[in-house]
């Protein structure tokens, strides 16, 4: 698509002055065809029609009550027949320079979500520090979206984070690596910046309309934030399937990438005898979890002496929650673990799936990108199909006990998988087990001394 025939879509409320200084400032150096959704009171409605009437190809879509920003965006990507890229952007953003469309445009993958300014939440919506378990969230102020996909995930909603139930649904499907973060776009939206591209009037709407009118949603996520204390005072969020593979009767249990506690406190809170201990390298999350685990050491457990790891040889469950993809030599590792191992120890893991349908479509087109998190996390330093999986744990001198492929109904798969098929047919290999190994985002398997 010509950047010059992307769809513009913004959504007002009571601010006339504000449409104009978008549609002024955007008319400056692009034709493109803009939606504004409105749903201002009587008054405000008839000067900001009177505004678009002064620009062309502006269409209005006038509702005559506050549809609010999360709604207002689902109406428009459910109605207005868009296809391809869209940019959303609010009715406060000012533009100061022509490029910022060319430059979301050229980073803009056919299979993102979108592409903008990416930080994190909680579950609730609210902005936090990165951790374990927090949300990767696209901030609404100016995004490029492609249309097709955003269909294939919840729509934003009425919430002072609008964007919340599809950020939460693609975190939790493992596919947040959808998300592409262009670090001028949050720069341009802070405070005391020096504008690249575009100028964010803070709270624009806010100071035009006398608040954000979601007094119902933040009086109740307010009332829910007074019950949790602060997000960092505790645990956020642990793998249940791995949890559900730790045998009931390890009372010795060594978690290494322990992060904040949230898998020691759910496994303390079923086992309340068991001897919990941790090893964690962030020295920040390490303290959190002190108040979960019964000992943490906040160490590289790569680089332990083998007295030190002969010293741990009573722990007979060792958890390995997505950090195997993270050491420098995870075989070696579990090759040293199996030697100090009681006879009656496991090791407990969950591991990202390198052969997963996204991964493949990727690569296809050359798109392999490191991301913040997700199967394509830049911290990952190995990667593992469910055959070389197999193969580190058998050469290390362990069998799989059990195991479980975690798979997600993921949109856009169906797509993909008839190419797979066809791939391993060409390859002479049995296309119907090169299917069933695209699907798992992640495996969790328990293992035993062989």
């Amino acid at each position: 698509m010509n950047t010059h025939d992307i769809p513009v879509v913004t959504v007002s409320y009571n601010s006339p002055e504000l449409i104009l200084g978008l549609l002024a400032s955007f008319r400056k150096f692009y034709p493109n065809p803009i939606y504004v959704i409105d749903g201002s009171d009587a008054e405000p409605a008839a000067k900001i029609k009177t505004v678009v009437e002064g620009f062309e190809n502006v269409h209005l879509h006038a509702f005559g009550y506050n549809i609010h920003h999360g709604p207002g965006l689902a109406w428009a990507i459910n109605n207005l027949g868009l296809k391809g890229p869209v940019l959303f952007l609010d009715s406060d953003i000012v533009i100061v320079r022509e490029g910022f469309l060319e430059s979301l445009h050229e980073q803009l993958q056919p299979t993102d979500y979108g592409v903008g300014t990416v930080q994190y939440v909680n579950r609730d919506g609210f902005d936090i520090e990165y951790g374990y378990g927090a949300i990767h969230y696209m901030h609404p102020p100016c995004m490029l979206c492609n249309v097709e996909v955003m269909k294939e995930w919840p729509m934003p909603i009425k919430h002072g984070a609008p964007m919340i139930d599809a950020m939460r649904a693609l975190h939790d499907a493992g596919m947040s690596s959808l998300l592409r973060n262009v670090d001028w776009v949050g720069n341009d939206l802070k405070d005391g910046t020096t504008r690249i591209f575009i100028d964010h009037i803070g709270r624009g709407t806010v100071s035009a309309t006398g608040g954000y009118h979601l007094e119902e949603w933040m009086a109740e996520a307010q009332e829910k934030r007074k019950r949790e204390q602060t997000v960092a005072a505790a645990p956020q969020s642990y793998n249940h399937d791995l949890l559900a593979l730790m045998p009931p009767g390890a009372n010795k249990v060594l978690e290494v990438g322990c992060s904040t506690g949230a898998l020691a406190q759910a496994f303390k809170g079923a086992h309340g005898d068991c001897d919990y201990w941790g090893i964690e390298f962030d020295a920040t999350a390490a303290e959190i979890a002190k108040r979960h685990c019964n000992q943490v050491m906040a160490l590289d457990v790569e680089r332990m002496a083998d007295h030190e790891l002969a010293e741990l040889a009573s722990r007979n469950c060792w958890v390995f929650g997505d950090v195997l993809e993270h050491l420098r030599d995870p075989w070696r590792l579990l090759a040293r673990i199996r030697k100090v191992m009681p006879a009656d120890g496991c090791v407990v893991a969950s591991i990202p799936n390198a052969q997963h349908w996204s991964l493949q479509a990727r690569l296809s087109v050359g798109d392999f990108r490191y991301t913040d998190g997700g199967l394509l996390d830049r911290t990952h330093l190995r990667w593992f199909t469910r055959v070389t999986m197999l193969e580190m744990f058998q050469n290390a001198g362990f069998r799989i006990d059990a195991g479980k492929p975690r798979i997600f109904n993921e949109p856009g798969r169906d797509r993909v998988l008839p190419i797979i098929r066809a791939m391993a047919e060409a390859m002479g290999q049995s296309p119907e087990q090169a299917v069933q190994d695209a699907l798992p985002l992640q495996y969790v398997v328990r293992a035993v001394p062989a």
